[in-house]
């Protein structure tokens, strides 16, 4: 390992490999990665990798939006593959929640978002496997779809080493040596890394690098299954994507024959959580999703796993400098929103580091001080992890 560096992000999934291309992009000569494991490990590697624009608030909204444009056209705006799939995105709600709905629907399309109101008698002309109820709201988005999260960790990895970056994997960050009151070094369990600017992108286990800064991120692990069942192909050969606000629950299609469901959000333990799924559970979701698409009644298992997110108190992210210290900064508490937003956030917060402010899009209503300014970025509805 080198000892020195122009700059060094510390966490190697998607949100890593997007900065340290966009550094790379702008010319910073020697950017370094360090990945305790192998690139796209942790959350990424698990993400339903759903890329939709559906949010209570236009920050979320305008970085999905732009997000969406990039994975849609990936190999001409920054190369290699995506494995992007336009499906289209559905959002159902309750009829309580049709005000909500509604005004995020306004909000978006204000933003420039495709996407608007439809009705039962339309969505049974766009989708007709798909099932509504009574007073339930519904919004499409046709531009939507999903990617491969692997592809696009490793695609900006690989471009990002074209343009002179440098990726170390299995080389655990273990620290920050600050100095001053500015970074001085990050500190890995293969030697000193000098360098004057450090990202700190490591998800769930942001906390441990930060022991020696005297600051502490509002992080809680929260683990969430996906499972895979089988779509009866003569009777279900594809479907859109579909935001069961609802029901508290996600699928998409996965391949001509398998759809991946997405469900419960139950606090974990760090270094200790379950891998795989819980059987109740995974029956529970798998009679929501009949009851949403019918004709998945002769389904079955394909198996599943289980992720973190790192979610905050309001569920969304911090991208920030670190209060205090020259040269450091944040980007955590994705809480299941990162994988749709990584390109854009890439972009912006190189901007941040760089030029001190980023200018593609206003990062302050994400900045780190809004938890004890009751500043928070609020969904309008229950099932936060949507919307």
């Amino acid at each position: 390992m080198r000892n020195t560096a122009d700059a060094v992000i510390i966490g190697g999934g998607v949100m890593g490999c997007s900065l340290l291309y966009y550094l790379a992009r702008r010319g910073v000569g020697r950017p370094l990665l360090l990945e305790r494991n192998v690139l796209g490990a942790g959350s990424t590697g698990r993400s339903q990798a759903i890329c939709r624009m559906h949010y209570s608030n236009p920050i979320t909204a305008s970085m999905a939006w732009n997000s969406l444009q990039v994975y849609a056209d990936f190999g001409e705006q920054v190369g290699g593959n995506s494995g992007f799939v336009k499906t289209g995105y559905l959002v159902v709600v309750e009829e309580i929640d049709r005000p909500s709905l509604e005004l995020n629907i306004s909000m978006q399309q204000e933003l420039g978002i495709n996407v608007g109101l439809i009705s039962s008698d339309e969505l049974r002309e766009l989708a007709p496997m798909i099932e509504t109820f009574q007073g339930e709201g519904l919004a499409w988005e046709p531009d939507s779809g999903y990617a491969n999260p692997y592809l696009v960790t490793t695609s900006f990895a690989a471009r990002a080493r074209e343009l002179g970056a440098d990726i170390i994997t299995r080389a655990e960050g273990t620290g920050i040596e600050i100095s001053g009151g500015r970074v001085r070094a990050v500190l890995t369990d293969q030697g000193r890394v000098e360098t004057p600017l450090a990202v700190v992108a490591a998800g769930p286990w942001a906390n441990s690098l930060m022991d020696g800064v005297g600051v502490r991120f509002p992080l809680i692990p929260v683990r969430h299954q996906v499972a895979l069942a089988t779509r009866p192909p003569g009777t279900l050969p594809e479907h859109p994507i579909v935001g069961d606000i609802a029901q508290s629950f996600s699928f998409r299609p996965e391949s001509p024959t398998l759809t991946m469901v997405g469900f419960g959000e139950d606090e974990a333990e760090l270094d200790n959580y379950d891998e795989g799924i819980d059987q109740a559970d995974a029956a529970d979701a798998m009679t929501r999703l009949i009851r949403r698409m019918p004709g998945m009644d002769q389904s079955y298992y394909r198996g599943g796993w289980s992720g973190l997110f790192t979610t905050t108190p309001d569920w969304h992210p911090i991208l920030d400098r670190v209060p205090g210290v020259e040269g450091l900064f944040c980007m955590v508490g994705f809480s299941g929103h990162g994988f749709k937003l990584a390109p854009a956030i890439g972009q912006a917060m190189s901007e941040l580091v760089l030029d001190g402010q980023a200018s593609s899009i206003d990062l302050s209503p994400l900045r780190f001080s809004r938890f004890e300014e009751d500043d928070l970025i609020l969904s309008r509805y229950r099932y936060r992890v949507l919307a």
